[in-house]
């Protein structure tokens, strides 16, 4: 089968879905036509997996007419049924029913696919207090001696230990575990995530109480995340009995810690909920962390005897849009609470990590320079904060602004207004004496009248710049608090040595451009900002993102863009959070470029744009620029999306090629 670039089983997505059918109590023909319909609807949406809830052939409510031979015979009917129906349903099923096996009853999921019983799960663990009486009903799996069948004529699993492995999606590994199995302290899938499964199936009958629909959120999330899986838990609803309970037919989709989807719970019908679980990110997940992999070595003993099962998908489709929504600034939260809960966390350890510094050195002074941009403009602020949690002066921070040939009057004043607005102490160097010497000193065209504007013009600014900020340390003892930010680690831009990739200590190297536009937002809007600051902040995020070391176009007035150059922060934020966060494929992190901005309507950036950048950032990132990141000064890790410090999450060789990542790109991506 040919790879689609547009199908999200390509890029290691695994289709999911929690069913909630209406159901009859002690009618498995009833049940069974209301299962065959839902599972007609996945087919159509190409889901690979579809969780229906506990009993629910049978119903769950039934008591004790789970004794009667008649319910029995039936729902083995209807499980024969729905096996034959299943050779023209595209996902792989799993259904609960009451089975007689090794002369004791159990309640158990089956597991369906393509004309097939794959296997078939008892519950492990079984409720017996309060509105619970499951062991009155049922055995324990731990009672069954067996471990296969026969059904229909064919030898068929039995157990705990089974795993569904997808042949279309390697990493998609399903194991199955009923209700009560998951409040357990160690559940069975605990086991089966150790032994490899990926996406976790939970066919439960969970009543509802006042604040129970929380604690299923919370228990779910936490095991998704502790056992870096997928999970899909399906709950019973309409038709089950009220005679002391209510049912509210709760449906949780989630993803190592994340909810992607739930249902509105109390449908009065059938419904389907339907998500793309990453199975790619959570097996790279995996290999990255140790305390996993050091627990399925422990439990190895309890994880060798699974048994793996593989079904085929067969025929994908060759477009499918990507169910999941995917933010097109993963550095930043969507919800404006939690967004301001992110920018004060920032803040709180960008200061933390300044003040720890200016103690153990016993340095009260600090030394900016402030050029009106957006990242000097945040190292400023976090300098503040923290000369005010030590008591200090602001005047013991040394704004200094450095005017050159590029210098525009908006950036030069607004480094004024910022200052004053800050009450820090001010100060202004202008470097073009002393960077006309040191080009006149190289014999550089400028020096004698040309108009060239290379990068030894652009550099021998920036070197200046810097060269004076030390000086003005050392003149002042204080410190030289560095101001480049992740993107521009990332990308290479910014002047190796003495420039602005050196200082005493960056508070900004592991925050991105995105959110720094965020994070001064969110000061101009605080209630410690007077309307002069906010009204500076708020111009100083208007501009264009500059360095300013070539002058305007003299026709045009254009003044030089960052961004022409090494590709919109917004677009390369998002390349770096997916490459180096996760590690995936430039093909897979395009893919979700492409799904990020095209989901909320209109195409700002379309596939050939986001794949000229990608590679843009590839050949920076992975082939000309590590060995800047090799020597940067100190820094706090501020967000769990990494910083590229030699000393923490990000180690590479200097002299890498880029020629692997961009041969993906070009024959993956269309």
């Amino acid at each position: 089968m040919k790879e689609s670039f547009f199908s999200p089983y390509t890029h290691g997505f695994f289709r999911v879905a929690a069913a909630t059918p209406q159901v009859k109590l002690a009618d498995p023909d009833f049940n069974l036509k209301s299962h065959l319909e839902l599972a007609l609807e996945a087919s159509k949406r190409f889901v690979g997996m579809l969780v229906f809830p506990e009993l629910g052939l049978s119903g769950y409510s039934l008591q004790d007419i789970f004794h009667q031979k008649t319910l029995m015979n039936a729902c083995k009917d209807a499980l024969e049924k729905l096996i034959e129906e299943s050779h023209q349903i595209f996902p792989l099923m799993v259904v609960g029913l009451p089975m007689m096996l090794d002369a004791k009853l159990f309640n158990c999921a089956a597991v369906i696919h393509r004309g097939q019983l794959l296997g078939v799960i008892p519950k492990t663990f079984l409720p017996n207090h309060r509105e619970f009486y499951e062991k009155r009903h049922f055995s324990s799996s731990d009672e069954i001696a067996i471990d296969e069948m026969v059904f229909a004529a064919s030898k068929v699993p039995v157990g705990t230990n089974l795993i569904f492995k997808c042949r279309e999606v390697p990493d998609a590994q399903i194991a199955i575990e009923i209700c009560e199995d998951l409040w357990a302290p160690i559940s069975p899938a605990t086991f089966a995530c150790m032994a490899g499964a990926t996406l976790i199936g939970n066919l439960s009958a969970s009543n509802v109480v006042i604040g129970k629909a929380d604690y299923r959120r919370l228990i779910v999330r936490s095991f998704s995340g502790k056992n870096i899986c997928g999970y899909v838990y399906s709950s019973a609803g309409p038709g089950e009995s009220t005679t002391d309970l209510a049912w509210d037919g709760h449906a949780i989709l989630a993803e190592n810690a994340s909810i992607i989807k739930e249902n509105l719970r109390f449908a009065s019908s059938g419904t389907i909920t339907c998500a793309d679980l990453d199975v790619d990110r959570l097996a790279l997940e995996r290999i990255r962390y140790n305390s996993f992999r050091d627990a399925a070595n422990a439990w190895k003993d309890r994880t060798r005897d699974f048994r793996i099962i593989d079904f085929n998908l067969e025929e994908l489709p060759h477009e499918m849009k990507l169910k999941r929504k995917v933010s097109r600034f993963p550095f930043v939260p969507d919800d404006p609470a939690a967004r301001n809960d992110r920018c004060n966390e920032a803040f709180q350890i960008q200061v933390q990590g300044l003040t720890t510094r200016m103690k153990a050195t016993g340095i009260e002074k600090l030394v900016i320079g402030v050029s009106g941009g957006l990242d000097s403009t945040l190292a400023l602020i976090v300098a503040c904060k923290a000369v005010d949690s030590l008591n200090l002066s602001r005047q013991n921070v040394i704004g200094c602004t450095m005017p050159g040939f590029a210098t525009s009057s908006s950036t030069r004043n607004s480094a004024h207004e910022l200052m004053q607005s800050l009450g820090v102490k001010i100060m202004e160097i202008d470097i073009i004496p002393s960077c006309t010497q040191m080009l006149k000193d190289l014999g550089h065209p400028f020096a004698s009248g040309q108009r060239v504007f290379d990068v030894t013009f652009e550099n021998v600014q920036a070197g200046e710049r810097t060269s004076h900020l030390f000086r003005l340390a050392n003149a002042s003892n204080a410190m030289v608090v560095g101001t480049g930010d992740l993107s521009e680690l990332a990308l290479g831009w910014c002047t190796y040595g003495v420039g602005d990739h050196m200082s005493h200590y960056n508070v900004n190297a592991s925050i991105p451009k995105t959110l720094i536009q965020y994070l001064i937002r969110f000061v101009a809007d605080s209630s410690d900002a007077d309307s002069a600051l906010s009204s500076v902040l708020y111009k100083i995020l208007q501009c264009e993102i500059s360095p300013e070391l070539i002058p305007a176009d003299d026709i045009t007035g254009k003044m030089q863009s960052t961004q022409d150059v090494v590709g919109p922060y917004e677009l390369q934020d998002f390349n770096l959070y997916y490459l180096t966060r996760f590690g995936f494929s430039p093909s897979k992190v395009a893919f979700l470029c492409w799904h990020a901005w095209k989901q909320s309507g209109g195409e700002k950036y379309d596939l050939p744009t986001i794949k000229k950048w990608l590679k843009v950032f590839i050949t920076r990132f992975f082939g000309q620029s590590q060995f800047k990141r090799s020597c940067v000064p100190d820094s706090p890790k501020v967000g769990s999306g990494g910083s590229l410090s030699p000393r923490g999450d990000w180690r590479a060789p200097s002299d890498l090629k880029a020629d692997l990542w961009l041969n993906e790109l070009e024959t993956r991506v269309p």
